[in-house]
């Protein structure tokens, strides 16, 4: 082999091993801050592609500002509040930093209205105790901003409006 042909192969192999080492757009490092997203069908995104649901677009515009962040959609079609409490811990990994728990209207509409003030205190002291700061997505954020047919779910420019508001407060909760 001619000292080019070695240079150019060590090049090369140093070159593949620094790729290997970059995290691929999109996808956040192992030291990223975890923020989870916690609710029902508004949360998960029901009847959009999973990268217009709102934690997906969050997740991008906190990476267009600089945060190494790692948005998870914890959102579950139909979901009450006494589904959230029982998957809590599942859904919520440890060394998460923040909650976003945006409760729906699934109780009411389930006649279970009654038990959300207990479910979601009960979610609050949960998280609390491990130190995870809640961001309640309260369901009049989502007054005014585009609906799909149905009335009920948001559009992706909806989920878009949403992932803005909530951005400001969610900076705040991750910045040192």
């Amino acid at each position: 082999m001619t000292m080019r042909a070695s240079l150019a192969k060590a090049l090369l192999s140093t070159l593949f091993a620094a790729l290997m080492t970059v995290p691929a757009p999109g996808s956040a490092s192992a030291g990223a801050i975890t923020i989870v997203a916690l609710g029902a069908s508004n949360t998960y995104g029901k009847g959009v592609a999973r990268s217009q649901s709102y934690p997906a677009q969050l997740e991008a515009m906190l990476r267009a500002k600089g945060f190494d962040v790692r948005v998870i959609n914890a959102g579950v079609n139909g979901d009450t509040t006494g589904g959230m409490l029982n998957r809590l811990d599942r859904a919520v990994a440890p060394g998460t930093r923040v909650v976003i728990l945006q409760p729906g209207n699934n109780d009411r509409r389930k006649g279970v209205a009654e038990q959300v003030e207990g479910n979601l205190a009960a979610i609050n002291s949960r998280l609390a105790a491990r130190g995870i700061k809640v961001i309640v997505a309260a369901n009049s954020l989502n007054r005014g901003l585009p609906h799909q047919m149905d009335g009920q779910h948001l559009t992706a420019e909806g989920y878009r409006l949403l992932a803005m508001a909530l951005l400001p407060e969610v900076e705040n909760s991750i910045r040192p």
